[in-house]
């Protein structure tokens, strides 16, 4: 085997040659070995756990946070938003899949993007996926505040808004959600294996809530809240759909496990799709039930709007304390797991030295990222204790929504360029997938209104100064003299 090509200082080439300079697959296996001599991961999950990881970084966004916005946008035809949503992120999804099996390493899209389209697109890549991935644990971990006051009220008692709800929320800092993603940082830091257990113990349990939600709602159910199905029109439908995607994106959590996996080629695309199946099914259901139950302008305004469903349903105080208790645990699944991708992201950055590499060192203990977990930790709860919900969520979704589509592209390229590579799991019905769920991301980035557009190109011009202050320099692609380019692509 070929080893790894050494990093030569002062060898980098031109801006524009370095941009366009791919990391080889053999190269990003060799280095995930042992981490580029950082301390290794530990491979321990199974198809079990990282359907888990999945489900757990998916499910319960949509429904326990973001529904009562998206019904008033789109009407009783929340349920189509969902749909609309899990379509293009099924599509998104499959190409994920068949990139997973071809490049088993912890970057996620990033990492599918350097092999493909150079460091340039891959530094924008992982630049989304940390807004992707820090922005949306914070903003889920908004939520937990409205269902821990939810548990509360059954014994007469709130927090205040002060402590609550973040500034421009009406409060000074959303305590809840500082703990919540504090403790999961915890957890982390203690090691995989562990979070994993609790993790798949979560997972199961807010499934069954969510199947507990469906059958009190059915009781209460009213055809008639269907109509009319469109009262916004397709557009409101539409810019619903644009917004519940965030409800999606927890899928690709899986992906970022490819370095602890044990058998990443066979688990990882499995994994992906079971969980995408598992999620869109989920939702669809309790969308649906929620609109039976009540009309879609009640849920305007309404904060926990399930809870407050089940509540008026049943009339018994002990069942809606008991179903938000276990939303509160619903939303702190969300916040490990995808925590937990945001720091094997930012691992897998600093292993190739566009991030400080503090954040790539594993502890030969816990087989973590003991210091990158903690400074994102410290970093998303701040971000969850004083940014309200909907500027986060809306955020989020631009980031994923650009960076999903670079997956897609990334299959295409390597289905051209690598046609005879060995691949576990192949895209159905190609090209015409992959070009639709590219399409489908632009489509529903381009829902998202002005303000959000601004957001993120404030994001992308900061990543452009830290790129040119610290990536460059520092990469060891870019570094490397073109004779060790060449050979580091021998393997491929």
């Amino acid at each position: 085997m070929t080893t790894s090509p050494k990093t030569l200082p002062g060898a980098a080439p031109s801006l524009g040659r370095q941009l366009v300079r791919r990391k080889s697959i053999a190269l990003m296996e060799r280095d995930a070995q042992d981490n580029a001599g950082h301390g290794s991961l530990k491979r321990g999950f199974g198809v079990l756990q990282l359907t888990m990881i999945s489900v757990g970084a998916t499910l319960g966004t949509g429904i326990l946070v973001i529904l009562g916005d998206a019904v008033p946008i789109a009407g009783p035809a929340v349920w189509l938003s969902f749909v609309v949503a899990g379509f293009a992120a099924l599509l998104s999804a499959v190409s994920y899949a068949e990139m997973a099996g071809m490049v088993p390493v912890a970057g996620s899209s990033y990492s599918y993007s350097y092999a493909t389209m150079g460091e340039g697109m891959a530094w924008i890549c992982g630049w989304c996926l940390v807004l992707e991935y820090a922005v949306s644990v914070a903003a889920v971990a908004v939520g937990a505040g409205q269902y821990v006051n939810e548990s509360i009220a059954v014994f007469g008692i709130q927090l205040p808004d002060a402590i609550s709800q973040p500034p421009g929320g009406g409060g000074m800092v959303n305590l809840p959600a500082l703990i919540v993603v504090l403790l999961a940082t915890l957890l982390l830091v203690r090691g995989a294996k562990e979070s994993a257990v609790v993790n798949t113990v979560i997972v199961f349990i807010k499934v069954g809530i969510l199947a507990f939600f469906c059958v009190v709602a059915f009781t209460a159910f009213n055809a008639g809240n269907f109509e009319p199905l469109l009262p916004m029109g397709a557009a409101g439908m539409s810019a619903a759909a644009s917004k519940v995607f965030f409800s999606y994106i927890g899928f690709d959590a899986a992906s970022t496990a490819g370095e602890e996996a044990r058998n990443p080629k066979r688990d990882l695309p499995r994994a992906i799709l079971l969980s995408m199946l598992i999620v869109t099914t989920v939702y669809v259901l309790v969308s649906v039930a929620a609109i039976g139950a009540r009309n879609w302008q009640w849920f305007d305004g309404v904060d926990a709007p399930l809870v407050q469903i089940i509540n008026e349903v049943t009339h018994q105080p002990w069942i809606a304390l008991v179903f938000a208790v276990s939303s509160v645990l619903a939303i702190c699944s969300v916040v490990l797991t995808v925590l937990y991708g945001q720091t094997r992201i930012l691992l897998t950055m600093a292993r190739d030295g566009l991030v400080p590499k503090i954040f790539g060192e594993v502890s030969p203990r816990t087989h973590t990222p003991v210091k990158g977990t903690w400074i994102v930790g410290i970093v998303v709860a701040l971000t969850a204790a004083f940014i309200p919900l909907g500027a986060l969520a809306d955020a989020t979704s631009i980031g994923t929504l650009f960076a999903f589509a670079l997956v897609n592209v990334a299959v295409i390229y390597l289905r051209v360029t690598k046609p005879g590579k060995t691949r576990s799991f192949r895209v159905p019905l190609y090209p015409v997938v992959p070009v639709l769920g590219a399409l489908a991301c632009l489509f529903l980035m381009a829902n998202l209104d002005g303000v959000t557009w601004l957001v993120f190109a404030a994001w992308m011009a900061v990543g452009v100064v830290v790129y040119f202050s610290y990536g460059r320099r520092n990469s060891r692609v870019g570094g490397l003299s073109d004779q060790d380019y060449a050979l580091s692509h021998q393997d491929d």
